[in-house]
């Protein structure tokens, strides 16, 4: 018997954006850099949200360059901290009437334990709190536009995560790759139950958990 090969699927693949407006985290470089350049391209208004705001700045300007028959803006936060997180939600609600997705692209790797100055292990409190927080102050304005979507970067790495919570804030051991697999299984288990509430509600909002690849 042949072995069906799975689809393909490319950046051609996606539609028209138009009159959209989406909003994606860690946006300066990396994948989120290609989202919004690509989102952008399909005629989307993207704003780029940032934790350096020079960073920031700078892919604004190329974004612009490169795509220059579309609408940018960018917004510094900090996911590591609360307080930013509710100042740049804040400005956003004031700003914007509504959005039609946001995606949760922002994250750290491994590098020895950290805190967040809300005194948060950093892989958990960057990696998962904080885009827990900022959906949640943002999905009034994701409420007001049916079918939009929230979207969680999390990672194969989920595999290996436990919800260790007799030591959730690593007070009592910490391992870097124990840390990470932590915060981005917590990813997935909010995409899960915030898809399962949102269909219980009888909501079009879709929430969806990826896996961004070795990119």
């Amino acid at each position: 018997m042949k072995k069906l090969k799975p689809p393909q699927w490319t950046l051609g693949d996606v539609g028209s954006q138009e009159g959209k407006t989406f909003l994606v985290t860690g946006s300066n470089t990396g994948i989120g850099f290609a989202t919004a350049k690509l989102l952008a391209a399909k005629g989307a208004n993207v704003i780029l949200a940032c934790r350096n705001r020079e960073k920031g700045e700078k892919a604004l300007a190329r974004l612009r360059a490169e795509v220059p028959t579309t609408q940018f803006s960018l917004i510094q936060v900090d996911l590591a901290s609360l307080a930013s997180i509710h100042q740049a939600a804040e400005t956003i609600t004031a700003q914007y009437a509504r959005l039609d997705a946001l995606i949760n692209n922002a994250g750290i790797m491994p590098s020895g334990l950290e805190r967040t100055p809300d005194g948060f292990e950093s892989n958990f409190g960057v990696n998962a709190l904080g885009p827990f927080a900022f959906t949640g102050l943002l999905l009034p304005l994701l409420q007001r536009v049916p079918d939009s979507r929230v979207v969680w970067v999390s990672s194969l790495v989920h595999w290996i995560g436990r919800i260790d919570f007799d030591n959730l804030n690593a007070e009592k051991r910490y391992a870097n790759w124990s840390a990470y697999g932590q915060s981005k299984l917590a990813d997935v288990m909010f995409a899960y139950e915030m898809q399962r509430r949102l269909a219980r509600s009888g909501s079009t909002m879709l929430s969806i958990g990826v896996h961004p690849g070795t990119t």
